[in-house]
């Protein structure tokens, strides 16, 4: 009995006794989950998510304006909201506190909480002309990118400047002239990606490691580098190279829809000369840097004709399906360049008294392209919606946002009120004051998105052209251009990084060719706008008329 009691009485087993007392760890599980709340709380991101509120908040509390604006329904209330939506909206672009395209759709909400512009009026921005021109570009071009065409193109036209013996600036001239010719008819980002592949595979026969010789060492540099920035140079020449000039021809129409609209023929007509002398700028700076003549003995082992061909020879006869998306292609960009010719001949464009624009020739041929059968299998079309997935609505909501502030900002009449601010300017000479926009807008846009930059800098700019007394197109195109000159920072644009990645380039080397390659585009934009510019954009003209008024005199440079 004495055992079965003490056997009764025992010390329970050490195994399952708690080592803390039961409060003490319910305690120190709490303070934990305290913790990790105070820490998944107090986060940078969350700080960069409440500064664009704050910082609205903090205008419409403590800026104030005096009187209304000039248009008919803006009050100083209203310009003071609008600042603060455009501090809110431009923080959380800067910072990427989240999405780039949620914060592109912001204005849905934020202009009618803030009693800036109608929930209808908001949306229109976000599907016009411009819109329609980008999204059935972007579907060409995904089907370009489906049948492999642009790596045909590629590999034909670099075959073509290859030389015999091998001639390395000219095939550098080559591969950067094939990057730009595609950056010309699809974003320049998708042209660089494209590109990529193609100037990297050529570069694989090239010896690497630390037996390389500084000969191939920088011709590799010169070949990734001459492609992020080809892509870049070509995108200027059109309108659908970059969503750039897509901004601000709508807010030219936006902000002048009495005057002559900007076609893809005009844009071309100025943008190609311009992309065209900052091209060769490019490939001079690169030779000059990297790629000598001279190298090409030491590179000639490694890279020849038969390689090129091999490849070529790998894609096979060019099918059915590739044929007839390029004859797509083709006939949209004799499209685009025939709409509207000049004054004493119209163009197609009149047949249909001014209707149709370069998006409805754009969603047009699109729509061809999920008609007209690849003859590959039964039923299956040249295009189907499962290929178009990869649409980058980014860019799209970016645009529609650009639009909807270049609205806000007009409507709202803070560009009058930030335009009274900019009476100085009255009495500087435009050729001294467009190498400045242009230098700003080339500084910002290293920061942060060229898209980005256009939407900030060109609604102000036609502020300060209003005060000059200048054509508005004199400042809004340096400013538009100058946004694309991002080739100093990786973070630059979306181009960059993708070199960046290669491991081929390093920071030095995109400032060494960037820098210069900045100064000659500032250069021959700084020559061309006053002298090409006023032949093709007519900035000779004595009025432009606002959506709410006259807007200038007789220009002056």
């Amino acid at each position: 009995m004495d055992g079965n009691e003490s056997r009764h009485h025992a010390v329970p087993d050490d195994s399952k006794a708690p080592l803390l007392p039961i409060s003490d760890s319910i305690t120190v599980k709490s303070s934990h989950s305290l913790n990790s709340c105070i820490q998944s709380v107090f986060t940078l991101q969350n700080f960069f998510i409440l500064l664009g509120p704050l910082l609205c908040a903090v205008i419409c509390l403590c800026v104030k304006f005096d009187g209304p604006g000039s248009s008919g329904t803006a009050t100083a209330a209203t310009s003071r909201n609008m600042l603060g939506v455009l501090a809110w909206m431009f923080a959380w672009w800067l910072t990427e506190a989240v999405p780039m395209p949620i914060t592109s759709m912001s204005p849905l909400f934020l202009f009618p909480l803030f009693g800036i512009a109608s929930c209808d009026d908001v949306a229109e921005a976000y599907m016009d002309d411009v819109i329609s021109l980008v999204l059935g570009s972007f579907i060409l071009a995904l089907a370009v990118e489906h049948y492999n065409i642009h790596r045909r193109l590629a590999l034909n036209i670099t075959l073509v400047f290859c030389g015999d013996p091998l001639n390395p600036p000219l095939l550098l001239l080559g591969i950067c002239a094939t990057t730009a010719f595609v950056s010309m008819w699809m974003h320049n980002v998708a042209a660089a990606v494209m590109m990529m592949p193609v100037a990297t595979g050529i570069l694989h026969r090239l010896p690497s490691g630390p037996t390389r010789s500084n000969e191939v060492t920088n011709f590799c540099k010169a070949v990734v580098l001459g492609v992020i920035y080809s892509a870049s140079v070509g995108g200027m020449s059109t309108l659908t190279g970059t969503g750039v000039n897509l901004i601000l021809v709508g807010m030219w129409r936006s902000y002048f829809p009495e005057a002559d609209p900007i076609s893809f023929s005009t844009w071309f007509f100025f943008g190609f000369p311009l992309a065209l002398l900052i091209f060769f700028a490019l490939w001079a700076i690169l030779c000059l840097l990297y790629c000598r003549k001279s190298s090409g003995q030491a590179l000639s082992a490694y890279l020849d004709k038969s390689h090129l061909r091999r490849e070529l020879d790998l894609l096979g006869p060019m099918a059915f399906a590739e044929k007839m998306v390029l004859a797509v292609f083709s006939i949209l960009i004799l499209l685009w360049m025939t709409r509207s010719i000049t004054d004493d001949t119209p163009g197609w464009g009149a047949l249909f008294k001014g209707r149709a624009g370069d998006g409805t020739v754009s969603v047009m041929m699109a729509t061809l392209l999920f008609i007209i059968p690849n003859k590959k299998q039964k039923g299956e079309r040249l295009m189907d919606w499962n290929k178009c997935k990869k649409l980058p609505w980014n860019i799209v909501l970016l645009l529609g946002a650009g639009f909807a502030i270049a609205n806000g900002v007009r409507s709202s009449g803070l560009a009058d009120i930030l335009s009274k601010a900019l009476d100085f300017l009255e009495a500087a000479p435009y050729l001294a004051i467009a190498p400045i926009v242009c230098l700003i807008s080339g500084t910002i846009t290293e920061f942060t998105s060229n898209n980005a930059t256009t939407t900030l800098v060109v609604p102000l700019l036609i502020q300060i052209a209003k005060t000059m007394h200048l054509h508005p197109l004199l400042l809004m195109v340096p400013g538009a251009i100058g946004a694309q000159f991002a080739f100093l920072l990786p973070t630059g644009t979306p181009s960059n990084i993708v070199g960046f990645t290669t491991g081929h380039i390093e920071i030095p080397d995109m400032i060494k060719t960037g820098l210069p390659l900045k100064i000659a585009g500032t250069l021959a934009l700084s020559i061309l706008m006053p002298t090409l510019g006023t032949l093709v954009f007519g900035t000779d003209k004595e009025v432009v008329h606002m959506t709410n008024g006259p807007f200038l005199h007789r220009h002056r440079i």
